[in-house]
């Protein structure tokens, strides 16, 4: 994904980007937003909220937050590549509220529960 203007983000800086680029999904199928690696390796710059979700149902442009992470101020030029798109397919299961849940050997255990401690 491109931006489609110039951006400069000061360190710890977030912002919205434009990137000009509007689509329309089929139902079940979403559209993930994630950095690019290169980018956060030269210049500390993230997605923080990666991977972002495209919803089939949004209508618009899309637009990227990006955040530099990095010690130096980052300048991006119109058309640089800042983000990248995987495309997947989703399920939408009906949700239905009941008294409880079956018992399994973890039960409510959080992290560490599974063995791998």
């Amino acid at each position: 994904m491109r931006t489609a203007e110039d951006a400069h983000l000061e360190p710890g800086e977030i912002r919205l980007v434009s990137t000009g680029l509007v689509m329309e999904l089929p139902p079940g199928m979403e559209c993930q937003v994630r950095p690019r690696s290169g980018l956060a390796l030269r210049h500390g710059l993230t997605l923080p909220n990666s991977p972002g979700t495209i919803d089939p149902d949004y209508r618009g442009e899309l637009k990227v937050i990006l955040q530099n992470l990095g010690a130096r101020p980052v300048v991006l030029s119109r058309g640089e590549r800042v983000a990248q798109l995987v495309f997947a397919r989703f399920a939408a299961p009906a949700v239905v509220e009941v008294a409880g849940t079956e018992a399994t050997e973890r039960g409510e255990g959080g992290f560490g529960s599974t063995g791998t401690r």
